[in-house]
């Protein structure tokens, strides 16, 4: 199973899935460690937020989407391309993956919105509600 965790710095489970641009890309599976295997580093057009789903994303060749924050629009393009999209509040890229695989991730953390987020339509952050 390929796993992609939002990696703005290829360190940490960053959020903001929509406008990630920076995934490492995991082989998993249970019962053994997850090997990194790739790391994209897409252009902005790239990004699921920009893309205008004409011809096939790098995303499709994964199983799951692992963020910190995603919002349902995010959520339902990826469910679309057969990927399912999930956010956690954990921030180490191979335990996420080690967790979801366990059935243990933790989900992400609710927060506050603010004025301008609500005023464009939402934060984008799917509220820290996990999906998958």
């Amino acid at each position: 199973m390929l796993i992609a965790v939002a990696s703005q710095n290829f360190r940490t489970v960053t959020g903001h899935a929509g406008k990630s641009r920076r995934f490492m890309v995991f082989d998993a599976a249970p019962g053994r460690a997850p090997q990194e295997v790739d790391r994209l580093d897409l252009p902005k057009e790239m990004s699921i937020h920009e893309f205008t789903e004409q011809g096939p994303h790098p995303l499709d060749a994964v199983d799951v989407v692992i963020a910190g924050s995603a919002g349902a629009g995010f959520i339902s393009r990826m469910a679309a391309r057969d990927v399912i999209a999930i956010t956690t509040a954990e921030t180490d890229p191979v335990v996420a993956v080690q967790t979801y695989l366990a059935g243990t991730l933790a989900p992400a953390a609710p927060h506050d919105h603010d004025d301008e987020a609500e005023e464009e339509g939402g934060c984008d952050c799917h509220c820290g509600q996990a999906a998958g």
